[in-house]
Order: C-alpha cells, then structure tokens, then sequence
C-alpha cells in the first residue's frame, strides 16, 4: 500500500486546476470587470446566462457571495425566507441572511434536505404586524448536508406554483446543481424558467479554483451588481480567473458521472464495515455515514489521516466522504485496503 499518495475526500473544494485549466487562464484576455470591460468575465457570464435561457450572470468570488446577494435584492428588513432546516445558507453562511440582509429564516424539516410545496404554504406568514413578511423561498440542489439528495424538477415545479400563488421569489443554491443535472439529464434551461435567481459554484466537482456566478433577470442583475460592489466582490482583471470557469463548464460536467459512480462503489464497501452504522442513500458524489457507538469522527478522522485519507466531520458521528476530479479510479480502488489497515 503506497501512502505517499494522500486520498483526499474532505471536499470538492480541494481541486487544482488541470494543466489544460491553467493553460486557458495564462492565456486569457483581460481587462476591467468592475468598468464591465473584461472579455472573458463576460464570456463566461454569457456562457452561463445562455446554458440556463436566463437574461444575466454575475461571476462572484464565491457560493456564498452569490447566495447572500440573491437573498439580498430579493428581500427587505423584517422580511422572512423559507428554508430547510439544512440548508447552507442558514447552517454555513455565518448567519449572513440576519447580517447582510436584516431577515430571519423559517426553518422547515424537509426530506433529505428537500421541502415540498405543501410545506411552503403551510409556511408562509399571515399578514399580520406580529410576523414578519414571507418573501423568498430558497431551495438547495444537491443538498450538501444531506448527502447530495437532489430534487425531482416536478417538486420544484409545484414549489414555483406555491410562490406565484403568492408573490413569493424564489432562489436556488445550486451549489452542486450540475450534480443532480448529469443525474436526472434535465435542461438547464427548464430551472431558468423556474427560479429568480440561480447560484452555480465553479470550484466545486467542475474543477475550477476559484469562483460561482449568480442567474438572475437583467434587473436583479443591476441590482446585484450594486450588492457585489458594497460587499467588496469587484474584481479587476478577474478573467484570469473567470477562464477557469469557462473551461470547467465546457469539459467538466459530463464527468461529474464518474465521481457519483464511485461514491456509490465506496459507499458499498463502507456498508460492510463493523464501524458503519448506516450510509446514507448516495445519490451523487456525497458520502455520508454514521459510526457505531462508541466511535466518534473526531477519533475515526484521526486514524483515517494515520492511513493517509482525509475527509471531514459531518457531527459527533457522522463523516463525509466526497468524490471530486482529483479522486481517481487507482484512488478508489485502493481505498478498501486502506480501510482494512484502520487501528479499530
């Protein structure tokens, strides 16, 4: 067993560009973007607005910078936004909706990080001065704290019913969206014409190191463009970056296949294991099990790093696993034998 090789299954996030990436991004055209002269920052904007049949884009440092400006443009003080219980924006975000926007969540318990139309409107505040106004409704697809589940499009499509009824926004955090979308084989463009806004993450399972852009209309784009500004996510020459983006939209998502198929190889290997508790259901490239009593993840990470693995604790005894480009088949193929040479 080779432990020279370090299997890093913390995150998705831990990807390095390819040598193909790197060389898009030596050789971008530049300029701008806060003058909104930058050539490759609008490429890839117009590469991403198209893909989705949705009017702009906005390339934004960060998932959570494009999260917090959607909920910010979509909402007013005192105003409240729908939720599941696990979603990022409420569990990751730094409590950024009460910071950024001055609005508080309804937290609903969802399936697997999935709420339904029915639990929307039973959700939804009467207008009375006691409560604050409902707004927005944000979804997350895949949901990363329930191990990558994704929506079924009818369940969304049931969910915009509910908010048009209502005059509610609604804003999905598709963090991992191309996930779910090499999975069900659904057009981008059908969650365009489902949602207000929509965040994608680049530097993610697409491989690239920095980067999420932000769908939205040509009027929340304006708006959104004023809320990156304030909240310092103007970049200059930022196409050096942004040409990152471009080449994992064009050549990384069909390969987002392989990383679910292997999740789902390693997740029947860890069900066989006497530590294993139980594995949640693997629907994309997230792994996420629970230890026997009297293991904790704390300990268990412990001994996964002695035998040269990584991942990352998901609660007192749950631990995510997550498959991503720089994972490769020789990777996972020797993972068994090093889980065998646990000290368990």
């Amino acid at each position: 067993m080779n432990l020279t090789t370090t299997i890093d299954l913390r995150s998705d996030t831990v990807t390095k560009p390819s040598l193909a990436m790197l060389e898009a991004m030596m050789s971008a055209e530049v300029a701008d973007d806060v003058l909104e002269h930058d050539p490759t920052v609008k490429a890839l904007e117009d590469r991403a607005s198209e893909m989705f049949g949705m009017e702009a884009a906005l390339y934004c440092p960060s998932g959570t910078m494009t999260n917090q400006i959607a909920l910010r443009i979509q909402t007013q003080p005192q105003d409240q936004i729908i939720c599941d219980q696990l979603s990022h924006i409420y569990l990751y975000e730094g409590g950024g909706p009460a910071y950024n926007s001055m609005v508080s969540l309804r937290l609903v318990q969802g399936d697997r990080g999935r709420i339904t139309a029915g639990q929307v409107e039973a959700n939804i505040n009467p207008d009375d001065p006691h409560f604050p106004i409902t707004r927005l409704v944000s979804l997350e697809n895949t949901a990363n704290k329930a191990g990558g589940s994704y929506y079924d499009l009818a369940q969304i499509k049931a969910i915009r019913e509910v908010c048009n009824k209502h005059g509610l926004s609604l804003h999905l955090d598709g963090a991992r969206l191309f996930n779910a979308l090499v999975e069900t084989g659904e057009d981008p463009k059908e969650y365009g014409e489902l949602f207000d806004t929509i965040s994608i993450c680049l530097s993610k399972g697409l491989g690239a190191p920095v980067g999420s852009l932000l769908l939205s209309s040509h009027q929340n784009h304006k708006k959104a463009r004023r809320v990156r500004k304030v909240l310092g996510g103007a970049m200059r020459q930022s196409g050096f970056l942004a040409a990152a983006g471009l080449y994992a939209l064009e050549h990384n998502i069909e390969r987002l296949k392989e990383d679910h198929q292997r999740a789902k190889k390693i997740s029947s290997w860890l069900e066989r294991k006497d530590y294993v508790e139980e594995v949640l259901p693997v629907s994309t490239n997230i792994i996420v099990f629970k230890l026997t009593k009297p293991h904790t993840s704390a300990d268990f990470l412990e001994k996964l790093k002695a035998v040269g693995v990584l991942a990352v604790p998901f609660g007192p005894h749950l631990v995510r696993f997550t498959l991503h480009l720089n994972v490769t088949e020789t990777m996972v193929n020797e993972l068994p034998e090093r889980l065998n040479q646990l000290a368990i």
